[in-house]
């Protein structure tokens, strides 16, 4: 993403997972804002950073980036 993003640093993602319901995936921090994708129950996010309630990162199954509410993604395994 380092080519894509400009960003004072850069972090190695956390593997982690949308919760039993799923999630939006949104393009801002602002759930009244526009859904640019869904996560599925189980499906993998890579996490980047989480500010607030917020958790920024990518769905691994095609990098789509943008905000997941945190509280939508399940606990880190192990």
């Amino acid at each position: 993403m380092a080519d894509r993003l400009f960003a004072p640093h850069y972090a190695q993602a956390v593997s982690r997972a949308a919760g039993p319901e799923g999630a939006k995936l949104y393009e801002g921090a602002d759930s009244s804002g526009q859904a640019i994708g869904d996560l599925k129950p189980q499906e993998p996010f890579a996490l980047l950073d989480v500010t607030g309630d917020w958790a920024w990162g990518y769905r691994t199954s095609d990098h789509l980036v943008g905000y997941v509410p945190a509280s939508k993604l399940a606990p880190p395994a192990g």
